[in-house]
């Protein structure tokens, strides 16, 4: 692991935040896929990032704002920061290609996701993370999506935080596992938010959920030196973007959905599906052990 994501998970550990490294398990995973995570560059599409964290740093591939077409990708808004920090932490020694779509306010258009979408594939991302969401979709986001999938790319999107304004169905989360599938038929994967193995209060719930991950008092980094806690389904999908590079580290013959199979086979539900968190709770150990299994044969 890179020294400043290893300093990233000893501070989390002392942070009072450490039952999230218990509740994936990411200690387990062996140090030879940790350094092999290298070869998988997760794209995290959002506000940008912050360059002078050292847990980003770090791991950083390649920037680029599809809103100016530059390289900058200063985030004012710092969603993306923490996201990018987050997945940095728990993807072991991933590479990150940080794609800025968002506005400083946090506003996305379908617009500029779909150019970060097709800007992350062409430039070599497996997986990409969307920690953003609505409750309408459109032919252009439809499209971007069929597009990633098309070339082999697993989508991480965060399922969305309003169970408490009607529990809507959330896009694009709802266009890689549709609603009714029950876990069945994904494209990728839609992330709920979990607190103590339960479905966290403010998270969305229902027949487009594929998994969940800690998503309350997760720890990351705020930017400009600072770190904090935060809470959200967008934090939750970082962590299961980071625990997909890993799986794929373990096993780099898979494919997304391969990728995407194991890590709900592997969660807490056991198999069993619910839609408050999907097949249950990431599992990154027992995700990367059947990754290395299926390699062995």
């Amino acid at each position: 692991m890179l020294p400043a994501a290893a300093a990233f998970l000893a501070a989390l550990a002392v942070s009072g935040a450490g039952w999230q490294l218990a509740a994936l398990d990411e200690e387990s995973v062996p140090p030879a896929v940790v350094h092999a995570a290298a070869h998988v560059e997760i794209a995290v599409i959002d506000t940008g990032a912050d360059m002078r964290v050292p847990e980003i740093a770090a791991h950083v591939s390649g920037t680029f704002d599809v809103r100016t077409g530059t390289r900058d990708v200063r985030d004012p808004n710092g969603h993306g920061t923490f996201v990018a920090s987050i997945a940095a932490a728990y993807g072991g020694d991933a590479r990150l290609l940080i794609v800025k779509a968002g506005s400083a306010s946090g506003a996305f258009t379908d617009q500029y996701e779909s150019a970060a979408i097709h800007y992350a594939v062409a430039h070599g991302a497996r997986i990409i993370n969307l920690s953003i969401g609505g409750s309408s979709t459109s032919a252009i986001e439809r499209a971007a999506i069929r597009f990633a999938v098309a070339h082999g790319a697993l989508l991480v999107i965060a399922a969305g935080n309003d169970y408490g304004m009607g529990n809507p169905v959330e896009y694009p989360a709802a266009l890689v596992q549709p609603v009714g599938s029950r876990g069945a038929g994904s494209k990728g994967l839609a992330v709920a938010a979990a607190a103590e193995g339960a479905r966290a209060p403010f998270s969305d719930s229902g027949s487009w959920i594929s998994l969940a991950a800690p998503g309350v008092r997760v720890y990351g980094a705020l930017g400009d030196g600072r770190y904090g806690y935060g809470s959200g389904t967008s934090f939750a999908a970082a962590e299961v973007s980071g625990a997909a590079a890993l799986v794929w580290a373990a096993n780099p013959s898979l494919s997304a959905q391969e990728v995407a199979r194991i890590l709900e086979t592997t969660a807490s539900g056991h198999g069993a599906w619910t839609p408050e968190l999907g097949f249950g709770v990431v599992d990154v150990s027992a995700a990367v052990v059947r990754a290395q299994r299926l390699a062995a044969r």
